[in-house]
């Protein structure tokens, strides 16, 4: 069999023995990156030589079917001397590979371990969304801790997630800041968060963007977004079951699970513009604060009013008239 390299205009049959056992072969890599590996097993198969390799530094193993002399060396791949080929003693290469089969395995045991962790977390993590999860969740309000990977040096830019966490659901997929801010407070690495700035906003709704999300930045620390599912409910649970399964990872405040009936409340409530964009309500809301923090409101135990501290309710202006109407204010 022949492989040929269009960039070498060059040739090689495969079908032909080129390298015997035990003899030592490089592999050069990305810029001046060589490493060497030693020839440990070859064997003819739909003919075509195929050699299996032990990396000696590493004692990782490999294979290849091609490889080409030094003097044709050109770009990335495996390559052998043929004029003075080196070989590593018998004896050497047979304890390198019994100490890369101990490797090998205690690699496959650990992996095994890890899988099985991962499915005993999924099973923890199912029920506990069925528990707390409202049936008529449409979208999971998360955190990532994001960790930089960029290489300025290549122009690659990227991050790796460190981190999820589920800080509440939503029975919608609007992406709505106000929304963010609030389930910002669930969790005490996302709280500064929670404070309205424009700084914390982006909107990346474009290939390749990363949506709405409130973060310094989307390459370092902490972020919030909404994953949104239109699905059923049971694709959210396994989505986000291995999440689920390490109860550090849910921040999820008991009244944002339930779904709060429609309801007007009467009393001796006092609503006033507290700035352009907010609102203040004042009076005895205890017993009405669930439908207050659903309305999206945030509790302040020191608001100023008529020139002293009380505690009171801010809400957007947006919520003037699902204010007056819950409250029964004309």
């Amino acid at each position: 069999m022949k492989q040929h390299l269009l960039f070498a205009n060059k040739s090689y049959d495969t079908s032909i023995q080129v390298l015997k056992e035990n003899q030592i072969v490089v592999h050069h890599g990305m810029g001046a990156s060589v490493t060497q590996f030693v020839v440990y097993k070859i064997e003819c198969r739909n003919d075509s030589y195929i050699y299996h390799l032990i990396n000696i530094e590493t004692g990782d193993f490999s294979q290849t079917d091609f490889l080409r002399p030094l003097k044709d060396k050109s770009g990335i791949g495996f390559y052998y001397n043929d004029e003075t080929p080196e070989f590593m003693d018998a004896y050497e290469v047979l304890l390198l590979q019994s100490e890369a089969e101990y490797k090998a395995k205690a690699k496959q045991e650990a992996k095994q371990k890890e899988q099985e962790r991962k499915e005993q977390l999924k099973s923890i993590g199912k029920e506990r969304l069925q528990n707390l999860m409202p049936a008529d969740t449409k979208a999971v309000i998360i955190a990532e801790l994001h960790e930089d990977d960029s290489d300025s040096m290549t122009d690659y830019f990227g991050y790796n997630i460190i981190r999820t966490v589920i800080l509440g659901f939503s029975a919608h997929t609007k992406d709505m800041f106000s929304e963010l801010r609030k389930y910002a407070l669930n969790f005490a690495e996302t709280a500064h968060l929670a404070e309205v700035s424009e700084k914390y906003e982006h909107r990346e709704k474009y290939a390749g963007g990363e949506g709405y999300y409130l973060g310094e930045s989307k390459y370092h620390g902490w972020i919030i977004k909404k994953e949104k599912y239109y699905r059923d409910r049971e694709s959210i649970i396994n989505g986000f079951s291995l999440i689920a399964g390490e109860e550090s990872n849910i921040c999820v405040k008991e009244q944002q699970a339930t779904n709060l009936s429609p309801m007007t409340v009467a009393g001796d409530f006092l609503i006033v513009d507290y700035s352009q964009k907010a609102l203040a309500l004042f009076g005895d809301t205890r017993p009405i604060k669930d439908q207050l923090k659903v309305l999206g409101g945030r509790f302040n135990p020191k608001l100023t009013h008529e020139g002293s501290k009380q505690a009171g309710w801010i809400f957007s202006k947006s919520k003037e008239n699902e204010l007056k109407n819950l409250l029964k204010i004309k």
